[in-house]
């Protein structure tokens, strides 16, 4: 019996590559360049499956196909916004996603910016690389401490709930927790954590806020101006959830104006794409997505997508199907 042809959309850890080809005709995508709406349309014409990323947009106007071959779009990562899903239903067409396997470095990367915004991390790198450092004095690059701060979880799944152990445990803080829906006393519990009822209602309470809440129309600019307005002159945001869930515009003129203490992201709004004003805010720490990005993280993350795969060709209901 013939094997599925997969493609493969961008360049993935080649362990999993060499995984994937051993029960699968895969195409890879070996200029590791981002496919277009039409190469996705002559894609789902052409292969069995097709395995896309997070930053693929996947359109109903590339899943326009009269006869689509494709029967599954088995997704890298866990989000899958970048996808038409009504449009993928009418064709026949499953999802998958890849939960569990990103979470703790997801929250271990949150962490690491909150260090590096609350500390000054990024403005004593760049002064140390420019040659303008002139020795330790009392005043020079003075941060914020973290530990026993309050922080507030925007999004308590299983990534939000990484970063409250880290938090709470690690250094000792205080966590509230923003939810759509009730979060169970148990997992509360756990990290001595309070669920508040509203956005509005937690934001003035925080000294960190980070994200962790899905992408996607519900939540774009969910942090707009209004909201910032409601922060702590002196708190920090953080966000490694989704870049669309921030108005870039309203945060930089919030860092610009000294409105909030600083802000740390991995994630932006039309990425690789940066708001031209971002680049202009010294209390502002970015980094190019890595939220995943460990060997470990990533390789996980593609065998999730092969047992997902396995599942569906073997005529099983694979465990990560979302649509």
């Amino acid at each position: 019996m013939a094997k599925p042809s997969v493609l493969v959309t961008r360049r993935w850890p080649s362990v999993v590559e060499q995984k994937l080809a051993e029960h699968y005709n895969v195409a890879l995508n070996r200029s590791d360049r981002p496919l277009s709406s039409a190469d996705f349309k002559e894609a789902i014409a052409k292969y069995d499956a097709v395995l896309p990323t997070v930053t693929d947009k996947i359109s109903a106007e590339a899943l326009d196909v009269p006869k689509a071959r494709t029967k599954i779009l088995a997704n890298y990562g866990v989000g899958f916004t970048h996808i038409d899903v009504g449009a993928a239903a009418r064709r026949g067409i499953a999802i998958t996603n890849t939960p569990d396997v990103l979470s703790e470095c997801t929250a271990d990367l949150a962490m690491t910016l909150m260090l590096m915004v609350a500390r000054r991390a990024g403005d004593g790198e760049r002064e140390l690389r420019s040659g303008q450092w002139t020795g330790w004095r009392p005043t020079h690059l003075m941060g914020t401490k973290v530990s026993g701060k309050v922080l507030g979880i925007v999004g308590f799944g299983r990534i939000g709930q990484e970063m409250a152990r880290r938090a709470h445990h690690g250094f000792g803080m205080h966590i509230l927790v923003y939810n759509r829906s009730p979060v169970d006393p148990a997992i509360l519990a756990r990290y001595n954590a309070r669920q508040i009822a509203t956005l509005e209602e937690l934001l003035p309470l925080c000294d960190f806020v980070s994200l962790h809440c899905p992408g996607g129309a519900e939540n774009r600019n969910m942090i707009n101006s209004a909201r910032l307005d409601l922060m702590k002159e002196d708190a920090f945001l953080i966000n490694t959830a989704r870049g669309e869930v921030i108005n870039e515009t309203a945060l930089a003129q919030a860092l610009m104006f000294n409105t909030i203490g600083g802000a740390a992201l991995d994630v932006f709004d039309g990425e690789p794409r940066l708001h031209p004003m971002l680049a202009q805010c010294d209390n502002l720490v970015m980094l190019p997505h890595l939220g995943s990005a460990t060997r470990e993280a990533r390789e996980a993350m593609g065998f999730r997508v092969l047992d997902n795969l396995n599942d569906f060709f073997a005529g099983s209901a694979p465990r990560d199907r979302v649509a």
